[in-house]
C-alpha cells in the first residue's frame, strides 16, 4: 500500500493514496477514530501488523487528490536523516574527475545526516539560499523508512526493520560541504531535503530492491540508473549502521546517488532560480521541486 501525509483545511493527516485513482483515504475512515495522529505513530505501532491490516475499498468519502496539499511522509522527523555518500561507482568516479573526491575505491560506507529542518514536501518550492551558496546541487535518491527498532541487526534479518521506500533530493551546497570538510552544513540548509509523495510499503516492492531511478532538470535527463548498483546494497547498509547503533521506528535511510549530478559536469551544471528537479523511481512516483531566489 501507498501511505502519505496531507493537509487539509489547515490540519496535517493522513491515509492510503491510490494515485491511479486520484483518492485519498483519511486515516480515521480506514482505521476509525482511534487511528494513530500521525504516519509515524502508525509505523511505530503496526510495523509487525501491517500484513494483517486489509486496505479498504474506494467510496464517496474518500478525499480528490486535487483537494489536499501532499506533505513529506514524515514532516517532523524525530531525528536526523541519515544519508550515505558515494554508494554508486560511477558517481564515485565523477566526483573524482572534477577534482571534488580523491577517492576512487569505497571499502565501508560514508554515513552522514541532514538535519530535520531540510524536510520539505515532493512538490515544495525550494529556496536556494543564494546569500550563502553559490553552488546548490540536486542528487536524486531512493530512501528507506527503517519501522521497527533494532540494534546490531544481522544482514540476514536486516529487511525485516523495513516499513517502506520513498523518493528524496539530498540537495547539497558543494561550495559549503567543500569549505567545512564535514558535509552537515552543506547538506543541512533549510528545505534541502524534499522526499514523499508518499511510503510504499516494503510489500510493494519486494527484494532485492531493483528499481529505476531517474533525475531530470528543466526536461533534460541527468540521472538513470538503478538500485541494484549500489556499492552497499540495502540489507548490508542497515546492518552495518546498526552495528552498536540503535534504529528507530521512523528513522530514514538515504541510499546515496548515481551519477549526473550537476557538479560531475564540466562545466557544471549547478541549480537556479526557477529550474524544476524531477526524481522518478519505479513503483514510488515522482517528487518535483521549483528552485527560487528572493
Amino acid at each position: 500500500m501507498r501511505l502519505v501525509s496531507f493537509e487539509l483545511d489547515g490540519q496535517r493527516d493522513w491515509g492510503i493514496v491510490r494515485p491511479e485513482l486520484n483518492l485519498v483515504c483519511p486515516s480515521r475512515l480506514w482505521l476509525g477514530e482511534d487511528a494513530p495522529k500521525t504516519l509515524l505513530q502508525f509505523i511505530e505501532l503496526y510495523h509487525d501488523r501491517i500484513s494483517n491490516l486489509v486496505e479498504p475499498e474506494p467510496d464517496d468519502h474518500w478525499l480528490k487528490l486535487e483537494q489536499v496539499q501532499i506533505v513529506a511522509p514524515i514532516p517532523n522527523p524525530v531525528r536526523n536523516i541519515i544519508c550515505v555518500g558515494k554508494n554508486y561507482k560511477d558517481h564515485v568516479s565523477e566526483m573524482a574527475k572534477v577534482g571534488h573526491s580523491k577517492e576512487t575505491e569505497i571499502s565501508h560506507p560514508h554515513f552522514f545526516t541532514k538535519a530535520t529542518n531540510t524536510v520539505n514536501g515532493p512538490y515544495s518550492k525550494i529556496y536556494l539560499h543564494p546569500e550563502i551558496t553559490s553552488q546548490v546541487d540536486y542528487e536524486g535518491e531512493l530512501a528507506v523508512v527503517i519501522g521497527k527498532r533494532g540494534i546490531n541487526i544481522p544482514e540476514e534479518k536486516a529487511i525485516d526493520y523495513v516499513f517502506g521506500y520513498t523518493i528524496l533530493n539530498d540537495i547539497t551546497a558543494r561550495d559549503l560541504q567543500k569549505n567545512h570538510v564535514q558535509w552537515f552544513k552543506g547538506k543541512s540548509l533549510d528545505g534541502f531535503c524534499p522526499m514523499g509523495p508518499w511510503i510504499v510499503t516494503k510489500d510493494e516492492i519486494g527484494y532485492p530492491v531493483e528499481l529505476e531511478i531517474r533525475t531530470w532538470v528543466n526536461g533534460e535527463l541527468r540521472q538513470h540508473s538503478n538500485t541494484k548498483h549500489m556499492i552497499f546494497d540495502i540489507a548490508k547498509l542497515i546492518s552495518i549502521l546498526s552495528q552498536g547503533m540503535t534504529l528507530e521506528p521512523g528513522d530514514i535511510l538515504a541510499t546515496g546517488t548515481p551519477s549526473g549530478v550537476g557538479m560531475g559536469f564540466n562545466p557544471p551544471k549547478l541549480l537556479k532560480p526557477n529550474d524544476v528537479v524531477r526524481i522518478e523511481i519505479e513503483k514510488i512516483g515522482y517528487i518535483e521541486n521549483q528552485m527560487y531566489a528572493r
